[in-house]
């Protein structure tokens, strides 16, 4: 798992807006640490979870995401296939 650092979430983050998302940080009743919005490509996070619960609702949706590696670095796609092989040690 990753560490729970402003620096991780920060490379989530990025990750993400690279690859055509965008991330926001709102209030409200939330259920779980984030959502997808259907079809616009943002991602609303609950601004008042903490650290570790940001990190992962963004690492559980990039999990899921098909994300086009076409716009990612070599850094970014080796970062991405990491969280996406943690879906098959569980």
């Amino acid at each position: 798992m990753l560490p729970a650092t402003n620096h991780t979430l920060e490379k989530l983050e990025i990750l993400l807006k690279t690859a055509g998302y965008k991330v926001r940080y709102e209030k409200g009743n939330f259920k779980t640490g984030a959502c997808l919005l259907l079809n616009s490509r943002l991602i609303i996070v609950n601004r008042f979870s903490n650290l570790e619960s940001k990190i992962l609702a963004l690492f559980e949706l990039l999990r899921d995401l098909d994300v086009d590696i076409k716009l990612l670095d070599d850094k970014q796609t080796a970062f991405l296939q990491d969280i996406k092989q943690t879906k098959l040690q569980l």
